[in-house]
């Protein structure tokens, strides 16, 4: 009885039990604001739209966790007997020059914000940095991260370099050249039965004939436009190819190509 009466009583023992109850009732409030914020996350908003959402909701969870976990170990520290107080004024000082040496992390914390509350971009709208394009999977206080079209690779964006990402629109300008022996007239109603038949395509959302747009060596270059997700550009653009060829064969009309006349001069 006084081994436990002498456990109990133990300082150690003690610090070490309240810290436990410190941390696992920060981790049940992490656990029941996550929850509320999920629930949330899969109803539609009528005040902002589902990506804003998505994208507000995660950002506000990161900065819960790395609220709850700065809190959490202030307390455990004040209950090991350290002086949070002046620990932290002492903070102050040397805050000076760490500062320096984290002006990076704090302006990407800053553009973190700004990409919110501008709405530069959302969780779901494609982007276009450096040689990446892809779908935004996540924003936090730190980085976005894109899954590229082509590789299919994460890649992280450091929210500082906000001024050198592109907002993709989705829009693809597909030319198509047609013989110099065809027509004019015929040329335009095949280009529009084309436009037509592209907009049918399940990944493609539009396509515009937008009229003859280059007089070419070989060729008369007709244009469409389209619209889709520019996550499945490379597909849609593959899809729309397809189609004019075999529209292009219907009519039996040959895709022009370049050629080289000789003359033999005897």
């Amino acid at each position: 009885m006084d081994i436990l009466k002498n456990i109990v009583e133990n300082t150690w023992v003690q610090r070490g039990f309240w810290s436990v109850v410190v941390i696992l009732f920060s981790l049940f409030i992490y656990r029941v604001i996550t929850r509320v914020l999920s629930r949330k996350e899969k109803k539609s908003s009528k005040i902002i739209s589902n990506k804003k959402n998505k994208t507000l909701i995660r950002m506000f969870k990161s900065v819960v966790a790395g609220a709850l976990s700065i809190i959490t170990v202030l307390m455990v520290l004040q209950i090991y007997g350290v002086n949070v107080t002046s620990m932290l004024a002492g903070v102050g000082i040397v805050g000076i020059v760490v500062g320096f040496a984290l002006q990076d992390s704090l302006k990407d914390i800053i553009r973190g914000f700004v990409i919110i509350s501008d709405d530069y971009y959302e969780i779901g709208d494609v982007i276009r940095f450096d040689n990446n394009v892809g779908p935004v999977t996540s924003i936090s206080l730190l980085t976005t991260k894109i899954q590229d079209i082509n590789t299919m690779d994460i890649v992280s964006i450091a929210n500082r370099n906000i001024d050198k990402v592109e907002i993709d629109p989705g829009y693809i300008y597909l030319p198509i050249p047609l013989p110099y022996e065809l027509q004019f007239a015929k040329a335009e109603e095949v280009m529009r039965e084309i436009a037509k038949n592209v907009a049918k395509n399940d990944l493609i959302n539009s396509c515009d004939y937008q009229g003859l747009t280059e007089i070419a060596e070989s060729s008369l270059n007709y244009q469409l436009v389209i619209v889709c997700d520019p996550a499945n550009r490379l597909q849609a653009r593959r899809n729309a190819l397809g189609i004019a060829v075999s529209t292009l064969e219907s009519h039996k009309i040959s895709i022009p190509y370049t050629q080289l006349d000789v003359h033999n001069k005897k």
